[in-house]
Formats: structure tokens, sequence, C-alpha cells
């Protein structure tokens, strides 16, 4: 298994995520979106399993700070821009992936 987790570390979700994985004792690489987004590939390979619409977080601090709301914009774009719109935590596996915490999708993985 090749597990990444992209979230922030004050998010309850990314906490949770990364505490299933340890506690089974599974490495993963934890991807802070504080710091560092997705690429516009991992992007795609996400977005191929979850849909586009399904990763921005429309309730998020991010998403009404940035008045989305009442604007006409590109979806794809204002995630590479300002990867604190997405929701969290995103879980790769490979070509997996899945949004929010989901421990018996994960189990399957294993």
């Amino acid at each position: 298994m090749n597990i990444q987790i992209f979230g922030v570390k004050k998010c309850r979700d990314t906490q949770k995520a990364e505490r299933f994985f340890k506690e089974r004792a599974i490495k993963y690489q934890f991807v802070d979106l504080n710091i560092r987004g997705l690429s516009r590939g991992e992007l795609d390979r996400v977005k191929a399993v979850v849909g586009l619409e399904n990763l921005i977080d429309k309730t998020g601090k991010e998403y009404a700070k940035r008045n989305l709301k009442y604007m006409v914009h590109n979806v794809e774009e204002q995630l590479l821009t300002y990867p604190l719109l997405l929701k969290t935590p995103i879980v790769r596996n490979g070509s997996s992936a899945t949004i929010g915490y989901q421990p018996e999708i994960w189990g399957k993985w294993e």
C-alpha cells in the first residue's frame, strides 16, 4: 500500500484518519494543505474517483472567505489555487481515493 493523506493538522477527521493508519502500523505520507496543495495530476486522479463537485467544501471557512457562493468560478482552478477549499481528509491508495473519514473502505485496502 502507498497511502497518502491530504489534510490539515487541526481537522478532526484528518486526525482520526492518521490514527486509523497508525493503529494498524500502516505507513502513510501526510500532506499538509496549509503548506502544499494537490498537483494537477493528483487532483485529476482523485477527481476521477470521487468527482470534482464532491471535493470542494462549500460549508468551510475558506469557501465563505472567498465569497464563492455568490460567484461563477472554475472549481478545479479554485481547488488548485486555494487547497484549503478541499474537503478533508483526502486519502489516496494508488488509484483509489476517499474523502472524509471512511474506515470501512480503508479496511478493505489492507
